[in-house]
């Protein structure tokens, strides 16, 4: 057999290091031993005993899974390595009965990584900016800060017409998005999280906090209209500044905001606008149906 695939152990971290991939101070070689168990696993594509290929996914509230760390020896590319082995992980995810829907991210500009998620049997859902500032401030009007939600009802209520009942791709974590379902809100997720309404009661903001190599406040607003929201940034602010004093650490507002939202951004908008990720996923009952 010329080509194989299984599931990578510590064993494999040499075979990962010597692959040339052009890629300096992988992250996925530092903290290689986390992403073997728990909710992550590695697979490795082999050919004629050689490692050419690998890539992962993530579990997240026992519905999803999300593709990635995808690297590929330059010297064997173009030879579909990439995309037998994220079918391969695709049809081992969803030998998990409970999963039920597959996602990966690539930035837009990244042709070749469209191509191997296309091929796989992925389908483009949404384009995202993963902003990121440390002030939010400076969108601020003066305006009066919005009311704090505190009751589990209003929350589920809030959530559920923002994005339930829209069928809306909601941003779980950050860099992590998907169709909204009730698997992503349990009552411990919305207990935690802080939810807020603006004075009509017809727009609601979310906000947590979440870690990725720096401190975040991970800011959800469902609509596309942040321009036009007395307040909002005032409620923004007042969460990131009482988050930085917990911290004491370096700590960002991170938001993900569609192209439109980012159209509707004033020219001395503090957001860094890095190239946009497109979401890319399937159902499992659009794979079935394949």
């Amino acid at each position: 057999m010329q080509n194989a695939i299984r599931r990578l152990t510590i064993q494999d971290f040499r075979l990962v290091e010597e692959m040339e991939t052009g890629i300096e101070d992988d992250y996925v070689l530092r903290i290689f031993n986390r992403l073997l168990d728990g909710n992550n696993r590695l697979f490795g594509l082999f050919n004629k005993g050689q490692l050419v290929s690998i890539a992962g996914y993530s579990l997240y509230a026992s519905h999803y899974a999300m593709l990635g760390r995808l690297r590929s020896d330059l010297r064997y590319r173009g030879r579909n390595f990439s995309t037998s082995l994220m079918q391969h992980m695709i049809e081992e995810v969803f030998k998990m009965e409970r999963i039920q829907w597959v996602g990966a991210n690539t930035q837009e500009n990244n042709l070749a990584a469209k191509k191997v998620l296309r091929k796989a049997g992925l389908h483009s859902h949404k384009i995202l900016y993963s902003t990121i500032t440390q002030s939010p401030s400076k969108l601020e009007t003066g305006a009066k800060p919005w009311k704090e939600v505190h009751t589990l009802k209003r929350k589920k209520d809030l959530i559920y017409k923002g994005y339930l009942e829209t069928y809306s791709i909601f941003p779980y974590q950050c860099y992590y998005s998907f169709p909204a379902s009730w698997e992503l809100f349990t009552d411990e997720n919305l207990l935690s999280w802080s939810f807020y309404e603006n004075e009509k009661q017809n727009r609601f903001l979310i906000t947590k906090e979440d870690q990725k190599k720096n401190h975040y406040l991970h800011t959800i607003y469902p609509w596309d209209d942040i321009d036009q929201q007395e307040g909002l940034w005032e409620t923004i602010t007042a969460d990131y500044k009482q988050l930085t004093q917990r911290t004491g650490e370096n700590t960002y507002v991170w938001m993900d905001l569609t192209p439109s939202e980012v159209e509707k951004l004033p020219d001395y908008h503090p957001f860094e606008l890095p190239s946009p990720w497109i979401l890319f996923g399937i159902s499992r009952k659009s794979w079935q149906q394949t």
